[in-house]
């Protein structure tokens, strides 16, 4: 039987996940892949750091180059995060013929389409299932799953950390900030956050999805992008009233041959699948034009789940050395892109408003509403305690955004209006 030899780079959660498995399945691996898998290489930040698995002091280093410009090294996992560095040194190691696997989605969001162009130049191969939503092997299903269909939509909730804080702001019915404190104290949202509930994190994600689902050169500048910063208690209440939940989706559509691609709080029906998915797993619903409506489910992230994935990649890999087919499996963007136009888009939405509580104030908002053509679906109203205002929320049928953002602004104007609090989109 050959060996393979492997260049890890970083020796952080998802790459001590990787060593793990490296180390602790190798009858496994050996069985899958046709080969002996050994680890030559690790790169980490200090050598003397305390760490959960024990590994050989020689087969750590400092040095980046001890892993790109080893000979000995055929692939390399790039586990260490970042963009520029990660980058540079994927680069290196494609254009050293080695194979390369990352989980890095921010870097495969910004320069995938480079690296891939890169890995076919140099027949290399370039696997990243682990970029998105972890375990779930949502990138070879649509790579190979369900590449004879033809992907209509996507919708995801692709980011554990504002999951997680939804769940628990629509179970316990306590505050955004409360659930992110706690939420940070448990590890599931980082000290900075921003990336995560600003839907950053999403929304790169969102491009890796929609670059292989309509095979065009999607970049994160082509996504709208909304955080979840603003939701309120309020917000959360009256939407579980009306049948709906609140979720972070990654939306990701194709109206041929336009696509639109946007990250935003959304209110889905309550029986619909990715409203009960909770706490920091992730779920991918797929639209096909034949199969129909998919779902795929599991852990978004953390060290075996991603690790998992990871090592998947390095099997296909293995394998296709084995075959001497690296590099036939790179997917590039064929479709020019075309993104359809926000005044173009229609949506159902759910608004809040703070009216005056008195006789002819609702029929003023139902005029202009209807002047405006914008049909309603669903309607509370419920007066607050010790003040003479009346809550009022509504739920639209589908209508143009821009209409959609003119009307909003109008009924800021009107004189019985106190306040128009947020607004979502709804789905489902």
């Amino acid at each position: 039987m050959n060996s393979v030899s492997v260049g890890i780079l970083g020796f952080g959660t998802v790459g001590t996940g990787v060593v793990h498995l490296l180390t602790q399945e190798q009858e496994k691996l050996q069985q899958q892949s046709g080969s002996n898998i050994h680890i030559e290489k690790v790169l980490v930040r200090d050598i003397d750091k305390t760490r959960k698995i024990n590994f050989a002091d020689n087969r750590l280093t400092l040095d980046p180059d001890d892993i790109l410009d080893n000979p000995k090294i055929d692939i390399v996992i790039e586990v260490m995060g970042g963009i520029e560095d990660a980058k540079n040194y994927i680069f290196k190691a494609l254009k050293n013929r080695k194979h390369v696997i990352t989980a890095n989605k921010d870097l495969m969001a910004v320069h995938g389409t480079q690296l891939l162009e890169t890995a076919a130049d140099y027949q290399c191969d370039l696997y990243y299932e682990a970029s998105v939503a972890g375990a779930i092997p949502i990138l070879r299903t649509l790579t190979d799953g369900l590449s004879a269909d033809r992907i209509q939509k996507i919708m995801g909730i692709v980011n554990g950390t504002t999951n997680y804080i939804l769940s628990k702001m629509n179970r316990e019915s306590v505050s955004y900030e409360e659930v992110l404190q706690e939420a940070q104290v448990l590890g599931f949202a980082e000290a900075d956050p921003t990336s995560d509930v600003e839907g950053l994190d999403a929304a790169r994600k969102m491009v890796i999805l929609s670059h292989l689902a309509y095979s065009v050169p999607v970049t994160l500048e082509d996504v709208r992008v909304e955080g979840i910063t603003e939701i309120s208690q309020e917000d959360i209440h009256y939407s579980k009233k009306l049948g709906y939940t609140m979720k972070l989706v990654g939306i990701s559509e194709l109206d041929d041959p336009y696509i639109d691609i946007r990250v935003s709080p959304t209110l889905l029906s309550s029986n619909h699948p990715l409203a009960a998915v909770e706490n920091e797993f992730n779920a991918v619903y797929v639209y096909g034009k034949s199969v129909g409506e998919t779902m795929f489910y599991g852990p978004g992230a953390g060290e075996l789940p991603t690790a998992i994935a990871v090592v998947s990649d390095l099997i296909s890999v293995v394998k296709n050395m084995n075959l001497g087919v690296n590099g036939h499996h790179i997917f590039l963007p064929k479709n020019e892109k075309k993104c359809k136009s926000p005044d173009s888009m229609k949506n159902q939405y759910f608004f809040r408003m703070h009216v005056q509580d008195q006789p002819g104030a609702f029929s003023k908002i139902t005029s202009l509403l209807n002047e405006r053509r914008i049909s309603l679906k669903q309607i509370i109203q419920e007066p607050i305690p010790k003040q003479q205002l009346a809550e009022v929320v509504i739920i639209t049928h589908a209508i143009e955004e821009r209409i959609f953002k003119q009307t909003y602004q109008q009924l800021k104007d009107l004189d019985v209006v106190y306040d128009v609090k947020n607004y979502y989109r709804v789905e489902g």
